[in-house]
């Protein structure tokens, strides 16, 4: 395994007096995907609003690179290369699909946010036609993928996508899966992907993680 790594350690997370998540321990190596699968409530997108630093953590770490960031803002996190996808998309309806995409750039300062778009716009060439349409006109499809574009404009290092698979028409849900694909290609960001069905990430991901009640109950290597 080699290239920096987004690492969980014993992370836990309490909503006054309930604990949502314990000692949940989990990788993300670079250039790599990785699979955090259970049922509704198991913990999975706490998990991923932890990391952005939107949920307290009551104990344990989050290392980007070996580095603990939580003490980061969630506003500065997309400054470390973290880009996240949630589950019911968080687009502003009446900005068009553009502005949608450099929203995580005004609100980190990211550096050459210009330049990102113009990257992440080649490589989704469905939505560079639909660049200058407000995201209110596009179908949950369309936005689903807007959503996941804006995630790949500051993910440079690690993308966080939860349900990006959910509700989508199967030739849409392979189009997303080819992307991540090439994403992840050569020195491309590690990829946590949160679904509830394992077959969705199951063809996509190297390991998968397992999560009941806040508790990682399972470690799959696919292949391994």
């Amino acid at each position: 395994m080699s290239g920096p790594a987004l690492r969980v350690e014993d992370l836990e997370v309490r909503l006054r007096r309930v604990t949502l998540l314990r000692r949940v321990t989990l990788e993300v190596p670079a250039g790599e995907i990785v699979g955090l699968v259970g049922r509704n409530g198991a913990g999975k997108t706490t998990t991923l609003r932890a990391i952005m630093g939107l949920m307290p953590v009551a104990a344990g770490a989050i290392l980007a690179d070996g580095h603990d960031v939580r003490r980061v803002p969630a506003y500065q996190r997309a400054r470390l290369g973290l880009g996240y996808m949630p589950e019911d998309r968080r687009l502003i309806p009446g900005l068009r699909v553009v502005d949608n995409l450099l929203v995580p750039v005004w609100a980190g300062s990211v550096r050459d946010g210009e330049a990102r778009l113009a990257r992440v716009l080649e490589a989704t060439p469905e939505l560079r036609v639909l660049a200058g349409r407000p995201v209110a006109q596009l179908s949950g499809g369309q936005q689903k993928l807007v959503a996941l574009a804006r995630a790949l404009v500051v993910g440079t290092r690690w993308l966080l996508l939860d349900e990006p698979f959910e509700g989508l028409a199967p030739a849409l849900a392979d189009r997303m899966a080819d992307l991540l694909h090439r994403v992840v290609r050569g020195e491309g960001p590690g990829i946590l992907i949160v679904e509830s069905a394992r077959h969705r990430v199951g063809r996509l991901a190297r390991v998968i993680y397992t999560l009941e009640r806040g508790e990682v109950v399972g470690k799959d290597v696919i292949g391994g």
